[in-house]
């Protein structure tokens, strides 16, 4: 199963500047537990944008340079390749961004299962989430959230299957 997991404005903004724009920490949590003992691909910009190796799962990067090493992560070199990976060790496998790495999976039909926190906000940013044919989708989970003294927006999980 691959899957990719995001989260998102209403008007599809990923993030700016490498950077997310909301701190939401259920979100946080969901990312976690979802993806904890799983491999994650993603590319290099936005494994740069982390703090650390994310533990307890295998990190893949995606970078076109061919000399990029980095400590605690596996490196490919196409999206193919970091499923192959990741699929090496694990039937479940996440895509986790960035915007380019989402729009390429989703164009060569690769993914089973979309991920979003759709975010009830519109904002101004620099990556952003592919626009995806939505009929070829069913919605199989929906799970809303209000704005509270830790969530600054509403918003939602919901979990896309493909048809």
């Amino acid at each position: 199963m691959i899957t990719i997991i995001a989260a998102i404005s209403k008007n599809n903004v990923l993030g700016k500047e490498n950077k997310l724009l909301w701190h939401l920490p259920k979100d946080f949590k969901f990312f976690k537990e979802t993806t904890f003992g799983h491999p994650i691909i993603m590319g290099r910009k936005t494994f740069e944008s982390l703090p650390k190796v994310l533990p307890g799962r295998t990190n893949i990067v995606i970078t076109g340079d061919r000399n990029y090493v980095k400590e605690g992560a596996v490196v490919t070199h196409s999206i193919e390749d970091a499923i192959k990976v990741g699929l090496s060790e694990n039937k479940n496998v996440f895509i986790c961004g960035g915007g380019q790495i989402y729009k390429e999976s989703l164009e060569k039909n690769l993914v089973d299962k979309i991920l979003l926190t759709e975010i009830d906000i519109e904002l101004e940013g620099d990556s952003f989430f592919p626009a995806f044919d939505k009929s070829g989708w069913k919605i199989n989970k929906k799970e809303c959230h209000t704005k509270d003294e830790k969530h600054d927006f509403d918003f939602c999980f919901v979990e896309y299957l493909r048809k």
